[in-house]
C-alpha cells in the first residue's frame, strides 16, 4: 500500500516513512501543503491513505484536505493535530478528514489509526454484503445511497460521502428506530476515543441532514433524541 506524508518538520517525516517502509508500506513525504496538492491533482498520483499535518507551509492541512475532497479525490486522511483542540478536530472533520490524531503520540498508536483507516473501506462493504437483503444501495426519501461507491444522488445532484459520513448512516438506517446514542458513535461506528468532543458527531448529523431531508432545520428522518443521541425514522 502506499502512503503519503504531509509533513514539514522533517524529523517526524523520515521517522514514520521509516517505519512504515519496516511494515512493508510504500511511502512518499510532501513537506508542505501546495507540494502535497501537486502531487495528488496536478499528477493525479494514487495513494491509499494520507497522513496529513494540520500546520504546514504554504497551505494548511484543513486547506488541503478541504481542496482534495472539492476535486471528488476522496482518499481516507489521517490528520495531525498539534494539540487536541476540540475546535481543530471539528474543524478537520469538516474538511473532510477521517481520523486524527494529537501530536505527540506514540508511534504504536499511529499505526493502529492508519492500519483502522485502512480498514474502514473493507469494514464498509463488509457490512454492505452482510446485509439482509446484500444490497449496497438504498432509498430514502427519493434520495439514492450508493454505499459501495460512497454517492448519494438526489436528482441530478451526486453527492460524495465521507467514510465517517457513509459509516455513521449505514449504521443508523441499521438501527433504524432506534436511538444511538454519541458515545457509540464513537466507539464503535469511527473508532475514536469516547472523550472525542461530540459536537463532532452533531456537525455530521447536520451535513447529513442537509443530503437526506426536505427541511432540514425541521427533521422528519434523522431526529435528535434528547439526552442521547440520534434516531434514524423510515420514510
Amino acid at each position: 500500500m502506499k502512503i503519503l506524508i504531509v509533513e514539514d518538520e522533517q524529523h517526524i517525516a523520515n521517522g514514520l516513512r521509516f517505519n512504515l517502509e519496516a511494515e512493508n508500506f510504500e511511502v512518499e513525504i510532501a513537506s508542505d501543503g501546495k507540494q502535497a496538492l501537486q502531487i495528488l491533482l496536478t499528477e493525479n498520483r494514487q495513494f491509499d491513505a494520507i497522513v496529513l499535518d494540520v500546520m504546514l507551509p504554504e497551505l494548511s492541512g484543513f486547506t488541503v484536505a478541504k481542496r482534495l475532497r472539492e476535486t471528488e479525490n476522496f482518499t481516507p486522511i489521517l490528520m495531525l493535530t498539534a494539540r487536541n483542540r476540540p475546535e481543530d478536530v471539528l474543524q478537520g472533520f469538516e474538511a473532510g478528514t477521517d481520523d486524527y490524531l494529537p501530536k505527540p503520540f506514540e508511534l504504536s498508536i499511529f499505526m493502529a489509526r492508519l492500519n483502522g483507516l485502512l480498514r474502514r473501506r473493507e469494514w464498509l462493504q463488509k457490512e454492505i454484503k452482510s446485509s439482509p437483503n446484500g444490497s449496497d444501495i438504498f432509498t430514502i426519501n427519493n434520495k439514492t445511497i450508493d454505499f459501495n461507491n460512497l454517492e448519494l444522488e438526489s436528482g441530478d445532484e451526486t453527492i460524495h460521502l465521507t467514510l465517517m459520513e457513509a459509516k455513521l448512516l449505514r449504521y443508523l438506517i441499521e438501527n433504524a428506530g432506534t436511538a444511538v446514542s454519541r458515545k457509540t458513535i464513537l466507539e464503535q461506528v469511527w473508532d475514536l476515543r469516547d472523550d472525542t468532543d461530540t459536537r463532532a458527531i452533531d456537525n455530521f448529523i447536520v451535513r447529513l441532514r442537509r443530503y437526506l431531508e426536505d427541511e432540514p432545520n425541521n427533521p422528519q428522518i434523522l431526529l435528535t433524541v434528547r439526552g442521547i443521541g440520534y434516531k434514524f425514522v423510515k420514510d
